[in-house]
């Protein structure tokens, strides 16, 4: 029986597809995987026993990837799950950043108790909440994935100009985005070039404060800016700079804090970009499957600490999985002490890690004879191994 702790509500739609004669949901001491929202976990000590631990969302700051890593624990996300949730907020965004709705709005509770004024009042005082349309103006999206796909192509729909800019742009990404996106070869042309700004990058060392002054200058006077991906992205105190010199029209931000949170020309949205029944759903069950996977079949999908590493059940009745460092004459030394107790390989896959520091071999035999796990485990550089039916 394979333990499963949530250190998050986690949804029913992605427990329920746990096997209940093979797993287990609880709190455990020395779980076999976690799955995990929104939960610091830098300072968490993890059990020996600990297979993987499973983000239900794409982000995994609150992970200490790197450790995992070191122990032999893989790290999966969940990209793609709350799209349609991101990207609907986005577009929300944008009207909101154009449209002065919350400012209408506001304004019409102030004359509320004015009876038989109220409609001339509105019609009176509605010019001072007037803003552009959206149609004909050019959106610049900001990475490409998952999320930034569905929005630049809805914008297209709406009848907006759009530029793209991913320098890491995937085929399979490529195929999704609609061929009237404009490609930005470098960032400047996007900014230069685009009424409202998006950004859909990962948080890491090398996009903190991807947006600062520095880009800022190079938009356009009166540009509107979304960030609903990370709040480290943008730097705050050159956003607000920005706004009250007028260089930028808007800034919606869905990470509020002491410098957004009541600045003029911010819309503060309190981090509602995945708050949706369906994203949560979406999340959860990614994230579970992404589990069952790992532990049934030793294969990985979405982790962001280790390689893709996929092998079909085709071959042999048993799968080896040994999670290593990638040095040199690993493979052979493995395949060497496989060979030592009469096992032949049926098949196999090696995949390099992330970084380059570890890698993750699959094989499939007829057969484990008993000791083989303790054996290769004994292998100078191997981490951790497991042999499964």
């Amino acid at each position: 029986m394979y333990k499963i702790k949530t250190l998050n509500s986690i949804s029913r739609v992605g427990l329920d597809i746990l096997d209940p004669e093979r797993y287990e949901v609880g709190e455990f001491d020395a779980p076999d995987a976690i799955l995990v929202r929104s939960a610091k976990m830098h300072d968490a000590v993890f059990n020996p026993e600990l297979l993987c631990i499973a983000r239900a969302g794409a982000g995994t700051n609150n992970i200490p990837t790197e450790r995992c890593a070191e122990s032999g624990v893989v790290v999966f996300n969940t990209p793609g799950a709350n799209s349609e949730a991101v990207k609907e907020l986005v577009l929300g965004a944008m009207l909101l950043s154009s449209r002065d709705l919350i400012g209408g709005i506001k304004w019409v509770q102030t004359i509320a108790d004015k009876g038989d004024e109220v409609a001339s009042l509105v019609e009176a005082g509605k010019n001072k909440f007037v803003g552009p349309e959206l149609y004909g103006k050019t959106l610049g999206v900001i990475g490409l994935g998952a999320i930034g796909a569905k929005i630049a192509n809805d914008a297209i729909a709406l009848g907006m100009n759009v530029y793209g800019y991913d320098p890491y742009l995937s085929v399979d990404a490529a195929w999704r985005l609609s061929s009237k996106v404009t490609h930005a070869k470098e960032l400047g042309t996007l900014l230069r070039n685009s009424d409202y700004i998006t950004i859909h990058v990962p948080y890491m060392d090398s996009t903190h404060h991807y947006i600062s002054g520095d880009q800022i200058a190079q938009m356009r006077d009166g540009a509107r800016l979304i960030n609903l991906a990370r709040a480290e992205l943008v730097d705050d105190d050159a956003v607000v700079a920005a706004l009250a010199s007028g260089k930028l029209s808007r800034y919606v931000t869905d990470f509020p804090n002491g410098k957004t949170a009541g600045a003029d020309g911010v819309i503060a949205i309190p981090h509602l970009g995945a708050s949706t029944p369906e994203s949560e759903d979406n999340c959860a069950y990614m994230a579970v499957a992404q589990v069952i996977d790992y532990i049934e079949n030793g294969n990985i999908v979405n982790s962001v600490n280790m390689p893709t590493a996929f092998l079909p059940r085709t071959g042999g009745d048993m799968r080896v999985c040994v999670y290593h460092r990638n040095v040199p004459d690993m493979i052979s030394k493995i395949a060497g002490a496989l060979s030592a107790r009469g096992l032949n390989i049926e098949n196999m896959l090696n995949a390099g890690g992330k970084g380059g520091n570890y890698a993750y071999t699959l094989i499939d035999v007829r057969h484990v004879p008993e000791g083989v796990a303790d054996a290769l485990a004994q292998l100078k550089d191997v981490i951790k191994v497991r042999v499964l039916a």
